[in-house]
């Protein structure tokens, strides 16, 4: 068996773990071409077949499989020797992987909260970050996150968080061209004769009812509407143009509200949603750029 090199149980990690080509060649920035070169000259080298692919699909044979089980703890290791040596730089190094919720990301957009991204590359220029927008709830710790951010309802409880915002209420809108043809609802009740634009999560399919709360009544109404979406952005642009009465995060319509494109409906209910924090899993080694990281979002969360 000839000597394998480091770099291609790297490339083989990464396209068992992502089932793509393009994907994994993304992840460690190399050429695709080269990628299924790499993984080709890995499974001539070992004299085994590690992967079954057709035009569609990919997927790890069972010696594949042993071989992840058992090389994966092992460039771990080496992830955390080196980021160890780390510690002893004058400025940190590395790439700093982050999950972000979609709904988060529009929440901080509309807000327009001081930029958080850029000024953090520029005080660390050594330190790259690689930002994916999370659909899917999906777990960091699988997906080779560092960190996540996320609505503080969506995470789980054994992650140590940070928060980025505080909570902020849930409204219910619409535009003066919909409140023409139709009566304001006085009491929640009221939207069953309205036509609401319904979300759908896009991480379990699921539809969730409005919750009101007003004093110590709670109420949740199962609204229904012609019109459904998976994102807050697409939800705010039906409401705009009249098509439905929507369910939003006050940041992301605040500014409509304030220029009159949108009103405001049962004021005297309203539900208030968890903030938006990040997130990561505890552990001894944490890497220097999430480290610095997490310091830095706290000096700006300050500002």
């Amino acid at each position: 068996m000839t000597r394998i090199q480091l770099s291609e149980l790297t490339a083989f990690v990464a396209v068992a773990e992502h089932s793509s080509f393009t994907k994994a060649a993304a992840q460690v920035v190399i050429a695709v071409p080269t990628m299924i070169q790499t993984i080709r000259s890995l499974e001539e080298g070992i004299g085994v077949r590690l992967f079954n692919r057709t035009t569609r699909s990919i997927a790890l044979t069972e010696a594949g499989e042993r071989l992840l089980a058992e090389v994966r703890p092992i460039l771990d290791g080496i992830d955390h020797a080196l980021e160890s040596v780390n510690a002893f730089r004058d400025k940190p190094i590395g790439t700093l992987r982050l999950a972000i919720d979609r709904s988060a990301s529009q929440i901080m957009a509309a807000r327009r909260f001081a930029p958080l991204i850029q000024p953090f590359l520029a005080e660390y220029p050594a330190v790259r970050v690689e930002l994916n927008i999370d659909d899917a709830n999906g777990d960091i710790i699988s997906g080779r996150f560092d960190a996540g951010i996320r609505l503080g309802h969506r995470i789980e409880r054994d992650m140590t968080i940070l928060r980025i915002t505080e909570d902020c209420r849930v409204l219910t809108v619409a535009a003066p061209n919909y409140l023409a043809d139709h009566p304001k609802p006085t009491v929640p009740q009221d939207l069953h004769a309205h036509n609401c634009v319904r979300f759908r999560a896009p991480w379990n399919g699921s539809t969730q009812p409005w919750s009101y709360i007003k004093g110590d009544q709670h109420i949740e109404i199962a609204v229904d509407g012609s019109l459904m979406v998976n994102d807050d952005n697409t939800m705010l642009r039906s409401v705009l143009d009249g098509s439905g009465v929507g369910y939003l995060a006050e940041p992301i319509v605040a500014s409509h509200l304030a220029q009159g494109q949108l009103v405001s409906l049962l004021e005297d209910w309203c539900r208030t949603t968890p903030g938006i924090f990040l997130y990561h899993p505890s552990r001894r080694q944490m890497p220097m750029p999430l480290k610095v990281f997490l310091r830095f979002v706290e000096k700006w969360r300050k500002r």
